[in-house]
């Protein structure tokens, strides 16, 4: 497919989730994911002789840091590494705190709510597996109310995994209230592969939704760099998402303005 520099002044459309932008929640997905992937990679490596204990870990931001909690698998969790990134996620400025104690009622409801969404995705028949893949599982507490995200992941290399995503909504007392399928489908995309000109693509079916949705873009931000490439096309049946891999953001475009474009 051609590539092309868009020079329209475009009008951006996008569907709100949760009161928010997709961008906006996609990059908090991201930087959840990033404190987790690295967190783990730290945990690994200064405080391993834990690891027989670990319940489970999950990430979330406070202030202008993001923390990557590893809490024990005990009836009672506590604590057993806190993982502190900066904005740059560096690991060399991470900083760690051994210390086991009682999980705070904030770390106590991320832990609730990871468990929750564990326990569904053992029992509710919504959540489809495939082969080499596992869930990632991302919880989400702020002004827009508690929710999870649940990204399917590859576990091969060369691999980006497009769909087979959800989103776990939760009342106040943190009982499930809604899961919804965000893709409808999964689309994996082979990265050792050759790709023209350095873009990728995946499709919404009109039940997905036109916009790019917070999952697609956390996965960009997370993949988009290793792969080389430098746009991403969202075609939906009537408009298209062109996300810029290097700048992260998404400029929308009706398809009756992307197939004139392509005509020429």
């Amino acid at each position: 497919m051609k590539s092309f520099i868009l020079t329209l002044s475009l009008v951006i459309s996008v569907l709100l989730i949760h009161g928010q932008h997709p961008v906006e929640e996609g990059k908090k997905l991201y930087r959840s994911e990033m404190a987790s992937w690295y967190g783990t990679d730290v945990f690994g490596e200064y405080l391993r002789h834990r690891a027989y204990r670990v319940g489970g870990y999950f990430s979330y931001e406070k202030g202008n840091d993001i923390n990557c909690i590893f809490f024990s698998n005990d009836t009672i969790p506590v604590t057993l590494g806190i993982i502190t990134f900066d904005s740059t996620f560096s690991i060399q400025n991470a900083r760690i705190d051994s210390t086991q104690r009682a999980l705070t009622d904030e770390e106590s409801a991320y832990t609730l709510l990871r468990k929750k969404t564990k326990e569904a995705l053992n029992t509710d028949t919504i959540f489809q597996y495939y082969k080499n893949t596992g869930f990632n599982i991302i919880p989400v507490i702020d002004n827009y109310g508690k929710r999870v995200y649940v990204l399917t992941g590859p576990k091969t290399n060369n691999v980006v995994i497009f769909g087979n995503d959800y989103l776990v909504t939760f009342d106040k007392r943190n009982n499930i209230k809604d899961i919804q399928r965000l893709h409808k489908n999964i689309m994996m995309i082979e990265t050792d592969k050759e790709v023209q000109e350095g873009v990728s693509m995946h499709s919404h079916t009109a039940e997905t939704g036109e916009s790019i949705t917070a999952t697609d873009v956390c996965t960009l931000m997370l993949y988009a760099q290793s792969a080389k490439w430098t746009q991403h096309y969202v075609l939906a049946p009537k408009q298209i998402s062109i996300w810029d891999c290097k700048k992260n953001s998404v400029f929308v475009l009706s398809r009756k303005a992307w197939d004139k474009i392509n005509q020429k």
